[in-house]
């Protein structure tokens, strides 16, 4: 493996789109018993179901803790590869490298990761387990990795349509706890440049109540070129009304690097979910403190879904508008089954199915993947 020190847009290479066919999926099986209730038992069985799912039609790796290998080796499929590898949670969007590619080769690249506002507002400390799993991932599949520690990024922060458009947030990329020394022109800047893009998209927020600082892989998505779906509701007196609204404004009026107006989806967001003090109860404190309190709003959303080759994957909620999503969702992408998956293990964490999960690229050697 090569540390480069050069940028991927000057040496050719692109951020793939999500939906384009592709190698693999990296995972990171569920440890840290502060973000899993009871021993994260449950989490890792949804972990288990979804990765067998996504390994039916593509490439997998989960790394796992060393205590915790021969568990995730017993539970998963046998065409897994379990690759052990210390880690501070299991967000593996966030934290595994962000691959581009120039069509016959992938490289990774190697952000920055200081769980998600450093000691502004993250979520813990220490990471620097986190912080290295990026170059370690690179490592391990002999790819090159670009060396960009210096910029603060996490991968549920980006979407990117494969043809020069990349969509983020401002609530995210803004805030106080990533960049704080550069300016938004800044910051666009040095998205274009490594990740090969013309133009981004600035979407004013996210997810209410999303301790990300409202990551865009919770509201916002692209389902193919200029189209995208959005989280939406009708409840003029939800909060979340007026950020989607926003959302919805800012898009509508927008259009992607090639001039082509964005079409907008709405995707219906389940009832507000939140905590239970049982739940709660079975997550360990950290330094004295309780991670989550009762009656807790999380964060879900039906937007953070999974597009492996052959599947769909779309959190579940035992709401009446799961199926709608499931409906929606298979019309936008017809060539693939899409298949519901109960996600509030998951939720509790504090994220959902597109959060554990980071995608591998196709490229000249690995033709024989997925």
């Amino acid at each position: 493996m090569k540390i480069l020190h050069t940028r991927p847009r000057d040496d050719g290479f692109h951020m793939p789109a999500e939906f384009d066919r592709h190698y693999g999926c990296i995972m990171i099986f569920p440890h840290r018993r502060d973000s899993w209730q009871n021993g994260a038992y449950a989490a890792r069985k949804a972990f288990a179901e979804i990765i067998g799912i996504i390994s039916r039609s593509e490439k997998m790796i989960v790394c796992a803790r060393y205590d915790d290998y021969d568990s995730a080796r017993f539970m998963l499929p046998e065409s897994v590869r379990v690759l052990e590898m210390e880690s501070d949670d299991s967000w593996a969007r966030d934290v595994a490298p962000t691959f581009v590619t120039n069509g016959s080769e992938i490289r990774g690249i190697d952000w920055g990761f200081n769980a998600w506002g450093g000691l502004t507002d993250g979520l813990y400390f220490p990471w620097d387990k986190d912080n290295k799993m990026a170059r370690k991932l690179c490592d391990s599949m002999d790819i090159d990795t670009y060396d960009k520690r210096s910029f603060i990024l996490e991968g549920g922060s980006i979407h990117s349509d494969g043809e020069g458009t990349v969509m983020t947030t401002e609530a995210c990329l803004l805030s106080k706890g990533r960049n704080p020394e550069m300016s938004r022109d800044e910051i666009e800047t040095e998205l274009k440049a490594y990740l090969g893009a013309e133009k981004v998209l600035w979407l004013p927020c996210g997810i209410y109540n999303d301790e990300t600082n409202e990551h865009v892989d919770n509201i916002c998505a692209f389902t193919s070129p200029a189209n995208v779906v959005l989280a939406w509701t009708d409840d003029r007196n939800d909060p979340q009304y007026e950020m989607s609204k926003r959302c919805l404004d800012y898009l509508e009026n927008a259009a992607d690097a090639k001039g082509r107006k964005i079409t907008v989806h709405k995707l219906p967001l389940p009832k507000p979910v939140t905590i239970t003090a049982e739940e709660c109860a079975g997550l360990d404190d950290m330094n004295g403190e309780p991670t989550r309190t009762p009656g807790e709003r999380l964060a879900a959303s039906y937007v953070n879904f999974y597009i492996s080759n052959g599947h769909v994957i779309v959190p579940q909620f035992g709401d009446d508008n799961d199926k709608h999503a499931i409906d929606i969702l298979s019309r936008l992408f017809s060539t693939r089954t899409v298949t519901g998956v109960y996600a509030r293990d998951i939720l509790i964490g504090g994220g959902n199915i597109h959060c554990i999960t980071q995608q591998i690229p196709m490229a000249d050697r690995f033709r024989t993947g997925g």
